[in-house]
């Protein structure tokens, strides 16, 4: 295949994404369509509209109307809507979070939610003995290198966890753990302990420590963590500043409407 022929592909490869999210806006305005107005809206020909609605609803963001031949959107749609929802109301319910721990650690403190493969960032406070200002709220980081990650791959559906384990680990530093094996290990030690750390696993320099965010359901939902240089966060301190990060964490879940366990706190 030449550059070219490359480039045609790309261009309508993006087209077609294009023309399915002009689906989904026109459904939204007028509530049903059939393929011959969703066509004419689109400008293109009945057999590629088909195509595109076909492609919507096999992911289910698409259902058919009985036998009328009009289609309306799908609670796939709802799905998608109510994970962002989730992750905005994080965002929003925790930055106080945030703020309040970075003041009592001196570092800095995300919240980071599962996203796949990998963890992302929803809110991040910088801590009064911080030096970086870097910008980690919307960055992807892996599951296996970071505090958190550990913490929402503990939590995760087992058949999810195996899958992700089968994969290859990429290796970023010396301390990585890369090996599966090793990593279950670990993991255990998540959740027998409560707490996740990364002691240099992701960056040369720096160690985390986190703690889960429980959701109304007894369920893990993010994890809270706190980053710092290694002098300044050695391993010793890092394992005492855990007690307060699961307060703040409990509070966080609480206004999320996790109801704590009797005897527990």
């Amino acid at each position: 295949m030449t550059r070219a022929d490359g480039d045609r592909g790309d261009r309508s490869a993006v087209q077609s994404v294009d023309r399915a999210i002009s689906i989904l806006e026109i459904l939204a305005a007028r509530g049903e369509a059939g393929i011959t107005e969703i066509a004419e809206e689109l400008g293109v020909h009945k057999s590629t509209a088909s195509r595109l609605v076909s492609a919507l609803q096999r992911r289910g963001l698409l259902e058919q109307l009985g036998d009328r031949g009009k289609y309306a959107l799908s609670f796939g749609v709802v799905r998608l809507a109510a994970a962002t929802t989730g992750r905005m109301d994080l965002a929003r319910l925790g930055q106080p979070t945030c703020q309040a721990l970075a003041e009592i650690v001196g570092e800095t403190v995300n919240i980071a939610v599962s996203d796949g493969e990998a963890a992302i960032n929803v809110a991040q406070e910088f801590g009064t003995s911080s030096v970086s200002t870097q910008n980690w709220v919307g960055r992807r980081t892996p599951l296996h290198a970071t505090s958190a990650g550990k913490v929402l791959l503990a939590h995760m559906d087992d058949t999810d966890q195996r899958l992700l384990l089968r994969r290859r680990l990429p290796r970023f530093t010396e301390a990585t753990i890369t090996e599966p094996a090793a990593l279950r290990v670990e993991l255990a030690r998540v959740l027998d302990e409560g707490y996740a750390r990364s002691f240099e696993e992701l960056e040369v320099g720096m160690h985390a420590v986190a703690v889960p965010v429980w959701a109304h359901d007894g369920s893990v939902v993010a994890a809270l963590s706190a980053s710092g240089p290694a002098y300044r966060l050695p391993r010793r301190r890092a394992r005492a500043i855990v007690g307060d990060m699961r307060e703040a964490a409990r509070e966080l879940s609480v206004r999320l409407g996790w109801v704590e366990p009797s005897g527990q706190h």
